[in-house]
């Protein structure tokens, strides 16, 4: 388990939430594994008790569950789950994608450019795990000009469901020059300034993510 620095007490409960449910979304814990409060506490170096009420909350969220006489257990998240969360990403970031572009169309090219740029030096290099958070990261430029704190939390909750298929699918099925080019349509249409056909593009790209990643279940399911 990775380290974190907790420097204002007024935030541990946060902190300790985005900590745990990242780890469960980028597969530091897995389906099955046992999330124990004191082991917690110690490896992050904080008390039982934010670590308790980060637990609630996501028990609340249905990614982790109280078993008895076990304690907590993270949940397997469901393709469903994806699936659903794809329909609400499409709402989100289309919404993200229209304030940025009418907000900071300059800044906004030049950023998903540049992002561009350095996704396709790391699929040169061979680096897909780096191109993973590159691909991430395009998504969170649109999401971070747009200048709404809750649509940026909200839209940045919806994908971490993506990264978790990700992680699991992508050094399996060929997509990458796929994603590539969903990122580049994005960018056209944003350097024209043309807000509906973006939003098109950001919409194909979301559906052609989630039909890769359903391919790829359906692969390992009939394996």
């Amino acid at each position: 388990m990775k380290q974190i620095v907790i420097e204002q007490p007024k935030t541990i409960r946060q902190k300790v939430y985005e900590y745990l449910k990242d780890a469960i979304f980028y597969g530091e814990f897995k389906p099955g594994d046992r999330l124990v409060e004191s082991e917690i506490g110690k490896s992050i170096g904080t008390s039982r008790t934010p670590v308790r009420e980060a637990l609630h909350t996501l028990e609340r969220e249905k990614l982790i569950s109280s078993i008895p006489r076990v304690g907590y257990v993270v949940n397997e998240i469901s393709v469903k789950d994806f699936e659903e969360m794809c329909e609400i990403r499409m709402v989100l970031e289309g919404l993200a994608l229209r304030w940025a572009i009418e907000k900071h169309p300059g800044k906004l090219l030049m950023a998903l450019k540049k992002n561009i740029a350095k996704a396709e030096d790391q699929i040169d290099a061979g680096d897909v795990q780096t191109f993973i958070e590159i691909d991430t990261e395009f998504h969170d430029i649109i999401a971070d000009l747009a200048g709404s704190d809750h649509l940026q939390e909200l839209s940045r909750n919806v994908r971490r469901y993506v990264v978790y298929f990700r992680l699991q699918s992508i050094h399996q099925i060929a997509n990458v020059d796929l994603i590539i080019a969903g990122h580049k349509s994005i960018l056209d249409a944003v350097e024209r300034q043309d807000i509906e056909s973006a939003q098109l593009a950001l919409r194909n790209h979301i559906l052609q993510s989630k039909e890769d990643i359903q391919q790829y279940e359906k692969i390992q399911r009939n394996t």
